[in-house]
């Protein structure tokens, strides 16, 4: 995926999470970040300088697809969630647009995946991403996935209008409370 010649590179929000600040869950029943979903992923993720993120998470029996390895969507889920928690960084809200995944090898259940996604370039509303996967221990030094994604920020009322309010709503006080964290405890 390729931004239009005229794309920017966006500067990081002033009120951004700091570097290693971990980013909070958005919603406890995200399928990715959330920590209420069950057999979801629980991915944790810091941000990093400038425009990146790391995310992690731990490969668990229930995230087979073939026996023994990761389920190639949840792959993608994971790489979604880390170029999606970048809006954080831009302190805009995002959706996906497009999101582009290339496999490249299996990762063992066991293993703890790392995502490294950064923010290359913004046109307008759309920000575009890119993320590679590795996961600890491997000896090679090629990513076992690679992803882009575009993302289209949004203003909140995208969240009210399309979705059902009591979630909305109890995804905006866990909001509210991790942004009081921030600032007590960047």
């Amino acid at each position: 995926m390729v931004p239009p010649p005229d794309a920017v590179v966006p500067s990081r929000a002033p009120n951004a999470p700091a570097e290693g600040t971990w980013l909070p869950m958005h919603f406890k029943f995200c399928m990715a970040c959330g920590d209420q979903a069950p057999g979801g992923l629980r991915i944790r993720i810091r941000a990093l300088d400038g425009l990146a993120v790391r995310a992690q998470f731990t490969v668990l029996d229930v995230h087979q697809g073939a026996p023994g390895l990761i389920h190639g969507g949840l792959l993608s889920t994971a790489m979604d969630e880390a170029m999606g928690s970048l809006a954080y960084l831009l302190m805009t809200p995002a959706v996906t647009g497009r999101l582009e995944v290339d496999f490249r090898r299996p990762i063992p259940v066991g293993s703890v995946v790392v995502i490294d996604a950064r923010i290359i370039a913004q046109h307008g509303r759309k920000v575009y991403a890119t993320a590679d996967v590795s996961f600890a221990g491997d000896s090679l030094e090629m990513p076992v996935g690679r992803g882009a994604g575009l993302f289209v920020q949004v203003p909140l009322e995208h969240f009210t209008t399309h979705g059902s309010p009591e979630h909305v709503f109890g995804a905006q006080q866990d909001r509210a409370e991790a942004f009081e964290r921030w600032a007590v405890n960047p």
